[in-house]
Protein backbone atom coordinates (compact mmCIF):
# COMPACT_ATOMS: atom_id res chain seq x y z
CA UNK A 1 0.00 0.00 0.00
CA UNK A 2 3.19 2.54 -0.52
CA UNK A 3 1.39 3.35 -4.04
CA UNK A 4 1.12 6.98 -3.53
CA UNK A 5 -2.95 7.42 -2.99
CA UNK A 6 -3.62 9.08 0.30
CA UNK A 7 -6.31 7.78 1.68
CA UNK A 8 -7.26 8.10 5.35
CA UNK A 9 -7.50 4.23 6.33
CA UNK A 10 -3.98 4.58 6.05
CA UNK A 11 -3.79 8.10 8.19
CA UNK A 12 -2.88 8.50 12.01
CA UNK A 13 -2.96 10.63 14.87
CA UNK A 14 -5.32 13.47 15.10
CA UNK A 15 -6.64 13.35 11.69
CA UNK A 16 -7.37 9.68 12.23
CA UNK A 17 -9.19 10.03 15.52
CA UNK A 18 -11.37 12.99 14.28
CA UNK A 19 -12.50 11.15 10.85
CA UNK A 20 -12.91 7.86 12.68
CA UNK A 21 -14.69 9.24 15.98
CA UNK A 22 -17.09 11.48 12.42
CA UNK A 23 -17.66 8.81 10.84
CA UNK A 24 -18.58 6.30 13.53
CA UNK A 25 -21.09 9.08 14.65
CA UNK A 26 -22.87 10.15 11.46
CA UNK A 27 -23.30 6.26 10.38
CA UNK A 28 -24.99 5.78 13.97
CA UNK A 29 -27.14 8.90 13.42
CA UNK A 30 -27.89 7.34 9.51
CA UNK A 31 -29.00 4.16 11.12
CA UNK A 32 -25.97 1.63 11.40
CA UNK A 33 -27.03 -0.78 13.73
CA UNK A 34 -30.29 0.32 13.19
CA UNK A 35 -33.91 -0.32 11.88
CA UNK A 36 -33.64 2.36 9.31
CA UNK A 37 -30.31 1.19 7.95
CA UNK A 38 -31.91 -2.80 7.86
CA UNK A 39 -34.69 -1.40 6.07
CA UNK A 40 -32.35 0.12 3.18
CA UNK A 41 -29.94 -3.01 2.87
CA UNK A 42 -33.75 -5.16 3.01
CA UNK A 43 -34.66 -2.73 -0.29
CA UNK A 44 -31.59 -3.52 -1.75
CA UNK A 45 -31.91 -7.31 -1.40
CA UNK A 46 -35.22 -7.47 -3.02
CA UNK A 47 -33.78 -5.07 -5.70
CA UNK A 48 -30.98 -7.98 -6.13
CA UNK A 49 -33.18 -10.80 -6.15
CA UNK A 50 -35.81 -8.87 -8.91
CA UNK A 51 -32.62 -8.29 -11.17
CA UNK A 52 -31.16 -11.99 -10.51
CA UNK A 53 -34.88 -13.14 -11.78
CA UNK A 54 -34.01 -11.47 -15.23
CA UNK A 55 -31.20 -13.79 -16.07
CA UNK A 56 -34.09 -16.60 -16.42
CA UNK A 57 -32.02 -19.35 -14.57
CA UNK A 58 -29.40 -19.09 -17.49
CA UNK A 59 -26.03 -19.34 -16.24
CA UNK A 60 -24.27 -15.77 -15.47
CA UNK A 61 -21.51 -14.63 -14.03
CA UNK A 62 -22.71 -12.84 -10.72
CA UNK A 63 -19.80 -10.18 -10.19
CA UNK A 64 -21.64 -7.15 -11.37
CA UNK A 65 -24.98 -7.82 -9.61
CA UNK A 66 -22.98 -8.94 -6.41
CA UNK A 67 -21.17 -5.65 -6.52
CA UNK A 68 -24.28 -3.38 -7.44
CA UNK A 69 -25.76 -4.57 -4.39
CA UNK A 70 -24.00 -3.33 -1.45
CA UNK A 71 -22.45 -0.49 -3.68
CA UNK A 72 -25.96 1.06 -3.39
CA UNK A 73 -26.32 0.74 -0.04
CA UNK A 74 -23.54 2.88 0.63
CA UNK A 75 -24.73 5.10 -1.68
CA UNK A 76 -27.88 5.31 0.21
CA UNK A 77 -26.07 6.56 2.91
CA UNK A 78 -23.24 8.95 1.35
CA UNK A 79 -25.31 10.40 -1.26
CA UNK A 80 -28.85 9.71 -0.27
CA UNK A 81 -29.94 8.12 -3.54
CA UNK A 82 -29.68 4.69 -4.76
CA UNK A 83 -28.97 4.40 -8.43
CA UNK A 84 -30.88 2.30 -11.05
CA UNK A 85 -28.36 -0.73 -12.07
CA UNK A 86 -28.41 0.30 -15.40
CA UNK A 87 -26.83 4.13 -14.84
CA UNK A 88 -23.66 4.50 -16.45
CA UNK A 89 -22.35 6.62 -13.89
CA UNK A 90 -22.90 3.56 -11.73
CA UNK A 91 -21.54 1.30 -13.89
CA UNK A 92 -18.48 3.06 -14.53
CA UNK A 93 -17.57 3.59 -10.89
CA UNK A 94 -18.25 0.24 -9.86
CA UNK A 95 -16.09 -1.11 -12.86
CA UNK A 96 -12.82 1.19 -11.82
CA UNK A 97 -13.76 -0.35 -8.43
CA UNK A 98 -13.22 -3.87 -9.28
CA UNK A 99 -10.39 -3.06 -11.47
CA UNK A 100 -8.13 -1.35 -8.93
CA UNK A 101 -9.01 -4.15 -6.52
CA UNK A 102 -7.55 -6.83 -8.91
CA UNK A 103 -4.60 -4.81 -9.41
CA UNK A 104 -3.41 -3.79 -5.78
CA UNK A 105 -3.78 -7.56 -5.59
CA UNK A 106 -1.59 -7.98 -8.45
CA UNK A 107 2.29 -9.50 -8.52
CA UNK A 108 3.31 -6.32 -9.92
CA UNK A 109 2.02 -3.78 -6.80
CA UNK A 110 3.87 -6.32 -4.66
CA UNK A 111 6.93 -5.40 -6.10
CA UNK A 112 6.08 -1.94 -6.16
CA UNK A 113 5.22 -1.69 -2.68
CA UNK A 114 8.78 -3.38 -1.92
CA UNK A 115 10.79 -0.92 -4.13
CA UNK A 116 8.46 2.41 -4.20
CA UNK A 117 11.10 3.88 -6.57
CA UNK A 118 9.48 1.83 -9.42
CA UNK A 119 6.37 3.94 -9.23
CA UNK A 120 7.84 7.27 -10.49
CA UNK A 121 10.34 5.52 -13.39
CA UNK A 122 8.46 2.31 -15.01
CA UNK A 123 4.95 1.98 -16.35
CA UNK A 124 2.75 -0.85 -15.56
CA UNK A 125 -0.65 -1.20 -14.06
CA UNK A 126 -0.24 1.38 -11.17
CA UNK A 127 -0.99 4.00 -13.90
CA UNK A 128 -4.39 2.92 -14.02
CA UNK A 129 -5.21 3.02 -10.28
CA UNK A 130 -4.15 6.33 -10.38
CA UNK A 131 -6.45 6.78 -13.24
CA UNK A 132 -9.29 5.53 -11.69
CA UNK A 133 -8.83 7.21 -8.77
CA UNK A 134 -8.34 10.21 -10.32
CA UNK A 135 -11.70 9.45 -11.77
CA UNK A 136 -13.75 8.22 -9.18
CA UNK A 137 -12.27 11.45 -7.09
CA UNK A 138 -13.80 14.20 -9.52
CA UNK A 139 -17.18 12.61 -9.57
CA UNK A 140 -17.15 12.78 -5.67
CA UNK A 141 -16.19 16.23 -6.20
CA UNK A 142 -19.00 16.89 -8.18
CA UNK A 143 -21.44 15.28 -5.81
CA UNK A 144 -20.21 17.46 -2.97
CA UNK A 145 -20.40 20.51 -5.16
CA UNK A 146 -24.03 19.49 -5.39
CA UNK A 147 -24.48 18.71 -2.07
CA UNK A 148 -23.13 22.64 -1.32
CA UNK A 149 -25.68 24.66 -3.73
CA UNK A 150 -28.46 22.75 -1.79
CA UNK A 151 -27.25 22.52 1.71
CA UNK A 152 -29.83 22.70 4.78
CA UNK A 153 -27.84 22.95 7.88
CA UNK A 154 -31.05 22.67 9.31
CA UNK A 155 -31.92 19.25 7.78
CA UNK A 156 -28.66 17.00 7.13
CA UNK A 157 -30.00 14.12 4.42
CA UNK A 158 -26.90 12.25 4.29
CA UNK A 159 -22.99 12.01 5.25
CA UNK A 160 -22.12 14.68 2.73
CA UNK A 161 -24.34 17.18 4.34
CA UNK A 162 -23.34 15.86 7.88
CA UNK A 163 -19.48 17.20 6.93
CA UNK A 164 -20.22 19.86 5.36
CA UNK A 165 -21.95 21.04 8.56
CA UNK A 166 -19.00 20.42 10.46
CA UNK A 167 -16.89 22.47 7.84
CA UNK A 168 -19.24 25.58 8.34
CA UNK A 169 -18.38 25.61 12.01
CA UNK A 170 -15.38 27.61 11.20
CA UNK A 171 -12.89 26.14 13.52
CA UNK A 172 -9.34 27.24 11.47
CA UNK A 173 -7.45 24.31 13.63
CA UNK A 174 -10.29 21.50 11.47
CA UNK A 175 -9.44 18.17 10.24
CA UNK A 176 -12.74 19.05 8.20
CA UNK A 177 -11.49 20.20 5.30
CA UNK A 178 -12.61 19.71 1.39
CA UNK A 179 -10.03 17.84 1.05
CA UNK A 180 -10.48 15.06 3.92
CA UNK A 181 -14.01 15.09 2.80
CA UNK A 182 -13.15 13.10 -0.90
CA UNK A 183 -10.72 11.33 0.25
CA UNK A 184 -13.03 10.03 3.36
CA UNK A 185 -15.99 9.58 0.47
CA UNK A 186 -13.51 7.70 -1.55
CA UNK A 187 -12.82 5.51 1.50
CA UNK A 188 -16.19 4.32 2.15
CA UNK A 189 -17.09 4.10 -1.26
CA UNK A 190 -14.39 1.67 -1.59
CA UNK A 191 -14.27 -0.37 1.21
CA UNK A 192 -18.43 -0.36 1.80
CA UNK A 193 -18.64 -1.91 -1.61
CA UNK A 194 -15.78 -4.26 -3.17
CA UNK A 195 -15.13 -6.16 0.87
CA UNK A 196 -18.74 -7.12 0.89
CA UNK A 197 -19.32 -7.59 -2.44
CA UNK A 198 -16.32 -10.36 -2.55
CA UNK A 199 -17.42 -11.68 0.46
CA UNK A 200 -20.59 -12.51 -1.58
CA UNK A 201 -19.13 -13.71 -5.02
CA UNK A 202 -17.06 -16.07 -3.01
CA UNK A 203 -20.07 -17.27 -0.54
CA UNK A 204 -22.01 -18.27 -3.51
CA UNK A 205 -18.83 -20.02 -5.27
CA UNK A 206 -18.32 -22.21 -1.64
CA UNK A 207 -22.38 -22.98 -1.22
CA UNK A 208 -22.26 -24.02 -5.08
CA UNK A 209 -19.36 -25.87 -3.95
CA UNK A 210 -20.91 -27.44 -1.03
CA UNK A 211 -24.90 -28.25 -1.88
CA UNK A 212 -24.52 -30.23 1.41
CA UNK A 213 -23.82 -27.09 3.37
CA UNK A 214 -26.55 -25.04 0.76
CA UNK A 215 -29.06 -27.73 1.47
CA UNK A 216 -28.82 -26.79 5.49
CA UNK A 217 -28.89 -23.42 5.11
CA UNK A 218 -32.07 -23.74 2.98
CA UNK A 219 -34.33 -25.96 5.43
CA UNK A 220 -33.25 -23.16 7.93
CA UNK A 221 -34.44 -20.78 6.32
CA UNK A 222 -37.89 -22.72 5.67
CA UNK A 223 -38.71 -23.62 8.77
CA UNK A 224 -37.37 -19.89 10.48
CA UNK A 225 -38.17 -17.20 8.06
CA UNK A 226 -40.77 -18.94 5.20
CA UNK A 227 -41.24 -17.51 2.12
CA UNK A 228 -43.54 -14.94 2.68
CA UNK A 229 -41.84 -12.30 4.68
CA UNK A 230 -38.18 -10.90 4.01
CA UNK A 231 -35.32 -11.88 5.94
CA UNK A 232 -34.45 -9.21 9.37
CA UNK A 233 -31.87 -9.29 11.24
CA UNK A 234 -34.12 -10.40 14.15
CA UNK A 235 -33.76 -13.83 12.19
CA UNK A 236 -30.47 -14.23 13.03
CA UNK A 237 -30.63 -15.40 16.46
CA UNK A 238 -32.81 -18.25 15.55
CA UNK A 239 -30.05 -19.63 12.62
CA UNK A 240 -27.19 -20.84 13.81
CA UNK A 241 -26.74 -22.73 11.35
CA UNK A 242 -26.91 -20.00 8.70
CA UNK A 243 -24.66 -17.72 11.12
CA UNK A 244 -21.90 -20.67 11.32
CA UNK A 245 -22.05 -20.95 7.62
CA UNK A 246 -21.13 -17.05 7.57
CA UNK A 247 -18.23 -16.85 9.87
CA UNK A 248 -17.14 -19.76 7.93
CA UNK A 249 -17.23 -17.95 4.30
CA UNK A 250 -15.41 -15.25 5.92
CA UNK A 251 -12.81 -17.32 7.85
CA UNK A 252 -11.95 -19.51 4.65
CA UNK A 253 -11.63 -16.97 2.18
CA UNK A 254 -9.43 -14.86 4.25
CA UNK A 255 -10.07 -11.40 2.13
CA UNK A 256 -7.76 -9.19 3.49
CA UNK A 257 -4.65 -11.63 3.91
CA UNK A 258 -2.28 -9.18 5.89
CA UNK A 259 -4.95 -6.61 6.68
CA UNK A 260 -3.69 -2.62 6.75
CA UNK A 261 -0.27 -1.45 8.12
CA UNK A 262 -0.28 -0.26 11.30
CA UNK A 263 2.13 1.74 13.53
CA UNK A 264 3.14 1.37 16.63
CA UNK A 265 2.77 4.52 19.01
CA UNK A 266 5.70 3.47 21.63
CA UNK A 267 8.57 1.66 21.69
CA UNK A 268 7.49 -2.19 22.49
CA UNK A 269 9.45 -5.15 23.43
CA UNK A 270 7.16 -8.15 21.86
CA UNK A 271 8.51 -11.84 22.38
CA UNK A 272 12.05 -10.52 22.94
CA UNK A 273 11.84 -7.77 20.08
CA UNK A 274 12.47 -4.26 20.97
CA UNK A 275 10.14 -2.61 18.35
CA UNK A 276 11.11 1.11 18.08
CA UNK A 277 8.21 3.93 17.85
CA UNK A 278 6.94 4.49 14.31
CA UNK A 279 8.02 1.25 13.27
CA UNK A 280 5.32 -0.44 10.35
CA UNK A 281 3.33 -2.99 11.56
CA UNK A 282 2.23 -5.78 8.87
CA UNK A 283 -0.42 -8.41 10.60
CA UNK A 284 -1.34 -11.62 9.02
CA UNK A 285 -5.21 -12.32 9.70
CA UNK A 286 -4.27 -15.34 7.75
CA UNK A 287 -2.01 -16.91 10.67
CA UNK A 288 -5.07 -16.59 13.01
CA UNK A 289 -8.57 -17.02 10.81
CA UNK A 290 -6.21 -20.32 9.24
CA UNK A 291 -4.90 -21.65 13.35
CA UNK A 292 -4.89 -25.42 13.19
CA UNK A 293 -5.37 -25.64 16.93
CA UNK A 294 -8.97 -23.21 16.89
CA UNK A 295 -9.93 -24.53 13.62
CA UNK A 296 -9.00 -28.25 12.75
CA UNK A 297 -8.66 -28.58 9.27
CA UNK A 298 -8.27 -25.36 8.47
CA UNK A 299 -8.03 -25.47 4.70
CA UNK A 300 -11.34 -27.44 4.55
CA UNK A 301 -14.64 -25.40 4.07
CA UNK A 302 -16.63 -26.70 7.19
CA UNK A 303 -19.12 -24.62 8.96
CA UNK A 304 -18.94 -27.08 12.48
CA UNK A 305 -15.84 -24.76 13.15
CA UNK A 306 -18.23 -22.57 14.51
CA UNK A 307 -20.65 -24.94 15.67
CA UNK A 308 -20.96 -27.04 18.99
CA UNK A 309 -21.80 -30.30 19.84
CA UNK A 310 -25.57 -29.63 20.05
CA UNK A 311 -25.45 -27.51 16.80
CA UNK A 312 -25.39 -23.86 18.54
CA UNK A 313 -23.44 -21.12 17.11
CA UNK A 314 -20.22 -21.23 19.00
CA UNK A 315 -18.22 -17.48 18.78
CA UNK A 316 -13.78 -17.80 18.11
CA UNK A 317 -11.56 -15.12 19.58
CA UNK A 318 -9.54 -16.24 16.45
CA UNK A 319 -12.72 -14.66 13.66
CA UNK A 320 -11.27 -11.25 13.17
CA UNK A 321 -11.82 -10.65 9.31
CA UNK A 322 -12.64 -7.25 10.15
CA UNK A 323 -8.71 -7.16 11.81
CA UNK A 324 -9.18 -6.43 15.77
CA UNK A 325 -8.03 -3.13 17.75
CA UNK A 326 -8.60 0.69 17.55
CA UNK A 327 -8.61 0.50 14.12
CA UNK A 328 -11.17 -2.11 13.33
CA UNK A 329 -13.16 -2.11 10.61
CA UNK A 330 -16.11 0.93 10.92
CA UNK A 331 -17.95 -0.80 8.63
CA UNK A 332 -18.04 -4.44 10.56
CA UNK A 333 -21.67 -3.70 11.81
CA UNK A 334 -22.88 -2.96 8.43
CA UNK A 335 -21.15 -5.27 6.38
CA UNK A 336 -22.15 -8.35 9.02
CA UNK A 337 -26.08 -7.00 8.28
CA UNK A 338 -25.27 -7.25 4.37
CA UNK A 339 -23.99 -10.74 4.31
CA UNK A 340 -26.55 -12.28 6.38
CA UNK A 341 -29.48 -10.12 4.29
CA UNK A 342 -28.05 -10.64 1.24
CA UNK A 343 -27.53 -14.59 0.97
CA UNK A 344 -30.48 -15.33 3.08
CA UNK A 345 -32.66 -13.51 0.68
CA UNK A 346 -30.99 -15.01 -2.32
CA UNK A 347 -31.19 -18.45 -1.11
CA UNK A 348 -35.19 -17.73 0.53
CA UNK A 349 -36.05 -17.33 -3.09
CA UNK A 350 -33.40 -19.16 -5.48
CA UNK A 351 -31.83 -23.06 -5.87
CA UNK A 352 -28.24 -22.21 -6.84
CA UNK A 353 -27.16 -24.75 -9.87
CA UNK A 354 -23.74 -24.98 -11.35
CA UNK A 355 -22.72 -25.32 -15.11
CA UNK A 356 -20.24 -27.98 -14.21
CA UNK A 357 -19.93 -30.56 -12.02
CA UNK A 358 -19.76 -29.35 -8.38
CA UNK A 359 -16.10 -30.85 -7.95
CA UNK A 360 -14.43 -29.49 -10.63
CA UNK A 361 -15.45 -25.79 -9.00
CA UNK A 362 -12.26 -24.15 -8.15
CA UNK A 363 -12.71 -21.88 -4.97
CA UNK A 364 -8.54 -21.06 -5.35
CA UNK A 365 -8.06 -16.84 -5.25
CA UNK A 366 -6.97 -15.69 -8.82
CA UNK A 367 -4.68 -13.23 -7.18
CA UNK A 368 -3.83 -13.56 -3.27
CA UNK A 369 -2.26 -9.97 -2.58
CA UNK A 370 -3.92 -7.25 -0.75
CA UNK A 371 -7.30 -8.79 -1.39
CA UNK A 372 -7.82 -12.29 -1.75
CA UNK A 373 -9.84 -12.24 -5.61
CA UNK A 374 -12.49 -15.00 -5.79
CA UNK A 375 -12.51 -16.34 -9.44
CA UNK A 376 -14.91 -16.16 -11.86
CA UNK A 377 -17.11 -18.29 -12.25
CA UNK A 378 -21.03 -19.09 -13.86
CA UNK A 379 -24.36 -19.79 -12.10
CA UNK A 380 -27.99 -20.09 -12.88
CA UNK A 381 -30.29 -19.06 -10.23
CA UNK A 382 -33.05 -21.24 -10.34
CA UNK A 383 -36.56 -19.89 -8.57
CA UNK A 384 -37.89 -21.74 -5.47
Amino acid sequence: MSVKIILFILTNGNRWREMRRFTLMTLRNFGMGKRSIENRVQEEARCLVEELRKTKSSPCDPTFLLECAPCNVICSIIFQNRFDYKDQCFLNLTQKLNENVKILSSLWLQVCNSFPALIDYFPGSHRKIFKNVADMMQYYLEKIKEHQESLDINNPRDFIDCFLIKMEEGNPQTEFTFEALVNLVNDLFGAGTETTSSTLRYGLLLLLKHPEVTAKVHEEIDRVIGRHRSPCMQDKSSMPYTEAVLHEIQRYVDLVPISLPHAVNSDIKFRNYFIPKGTTIITSLTSVLHDSKEFPNPEKFDPGHFLDKSGKFKKSDYFMPFSTGKRICAGEGLARMELFLFLTTILQNFHLKSVIDTKDLDATPIVNGFFSVPPTYKICFIPV
